[in-house]
């Protein structure tokens, strides 16, 4: 044993938000849990989940990826697909799950910020997609 404590640990990122009031209405329309809203607004996705806050950086958002490790990559699709998030946030159109060549089958969505979000079909027996 390394010393570490292990019990419920929790990893939430912080992202950042160019208009805090549309990001918190695209997560909620994605169906993440909100779980905090107040100077921050918090969300649980499956076994984790992250931070909203009321800070906007352009490079910073650029260049921050989430990755959502997913049971049905299929059924997530046909729910983004269905929530028509170009539209309704002005985001640029979600990209359809394609084989990737390091071995993940991945949508991707960018949310009203920038942040890119893989979401990636799990695979079985593969330690690192639990």
């Amino acid at each position: 044993m390394n010393g570490i404590p292990i019990g419920t640990e929790r990893i939430r990122p912080f992202l950042p938000t160019r208009d805090f009031e549309l990001s918190k209405r695209f997560y909620e329309a994605l169906g993440f849990e909100k779980v905090l809203d107040g100077d921050v607004a918090i969300f649980n996705a499956g076994s984790g989940g992250f931070v909203l806050q009321r800070r906007f950086d352009e490079d910073w958002a650029g260049n921050a990826m989430m990755q959502l490790m997913v049971d049905d990559l299929n059924a997530w699709w046909e729910h983004i697909r269905s929530l028509r998030l170009d539209d309704r946030f002005g985001v640029p159109a979600p990209r359809a799950p394609a084989m990737q060549p390091w071995g993940l089958r991945i949508a991707y969505v960018v949310d009203p910020s920038g942040v890119l979000w893989h979401v990636a079909q799990r695979r079985d027996r593969t330690a690192q997609d639990r």
